[in-house]
């Protein structure tokens, strides 16, 4: 009995040895949820509930696109009315690591849908036990809220601080899926001279679609186009001068061949009659 005991204990304190060596995961790189360049203010107080979470505020903040800080899949999709946090989401960044945004008036996003940094999950807004329009965020760690981080950057604690965003700076904020719908898979793609254009599918309705999406002068207005055309059927474009993107350019196209393709600016492309199954 003894010696069974000893085993025992050494087997614990073996397990738990290798536990204290596992080194934890690191914190993903959070970003400000907002989009690139917009300056908001991280608002911290002493007996916030739940403690450490983080109140962004700004001046006509309610509708304003809420990104995801960080790339994850979204755990939780929630709205408790008019109470605690109204409308919010809950993305898991794995590691142990998630956060949470609350209050939304929109929520954009489904549970179990894969999300990259910078994406468009939501809008803020002014739902549960509010008493004004602002982003409630949170990042937690095993459950757990701890400080939050932004861009490398301690959020100060307490006290109101500015944050300008460099979520997704440089690039375009939408995703072929964003633009198309999160049903959509992405089975083709052509490179142009600033952007590229995607072919996507629906399995579920056996639609494609067709976006072009800018990689140059994101923001500015300026030429863009995206078009598709099913077998037996006319070509139908999306064409003018757009900031991001072209699109979404959709059309039922089970077992029948496609024709797709779009353009930035000069650079174009058209593709034969392909992906007929």
């Amino acid at each position: 009995m003894r010696a069974t005991a000893l085993a025992a204990g050494a087997l614990l304190a073996a397990g738990l040895t290798a536990a204290l060596s596992t080194p934890a995961a690191a914190a993903p790189n959070f970003q400000v949820p907002f989009r690139c360049g917009v300056t908001v203010t991280a608002a911290t107080f002493s007996g916030h509930n739940p403690a450490n979470a983080v109140d962004f505020q700004k001046s006509g903040i309610s509708g304003m696109p809420v990104l995801a800080s960080s790339g994850g899949t979204v755990s939780r999709v929630d709205n408790e009315g008019d109470v605690s946090y109204g409308r919010w989401i809950e993305i898991n960044h794995g590691g142990g690591y998630t956060t949470r945004y609350a209050h939304l008036s929109a929520q954009q996003v489904s549970v179990g849908q894969s999300v990259s940094l910078g994406q468009q999950i939501g809008k803020a807004g002014a739902t549960g036990g509010v008493t004004g329009p602002h982003l409630h965020y949170e990042q937690r760690l095993n459950g757990a809220t701890i400080r939050a981080v932004l861009d490398g950057r301690a959020v100060p604690y307490y006290a109101h601080t500015n944050f300008t965003s460099n979520n997704r700076c440089g690039g375009n904020p939408y995703s072929p899926t964003e633009v198309c719908g999160s049903a959509y898979d992405v089975i083709d793609s052509h490179a142009l001279t600033g952007g590229t254009v995607y072919l996507l599918y629906d399995g579920g309705t056996g639609r494609n679609c067709v976006t072009t999406i800018k990689s140059t002068s994101v923001g500015t207005a300026s030429p863009v186009s995206a078009h598709l055309q099913v077998q037996g059927s006319t070509k139908v474009t999306d064409s003018g001068s757009f900031a991001y993107y072209a699109g979404p350019v959709s059309r039922v196209a089970g077992n029948t061949c496609v024709k797709w393709g779009g353009s930035v600016g000069s650079s174009s492309y058209t593709s034969p009659f392909e992906h007929c199954g």
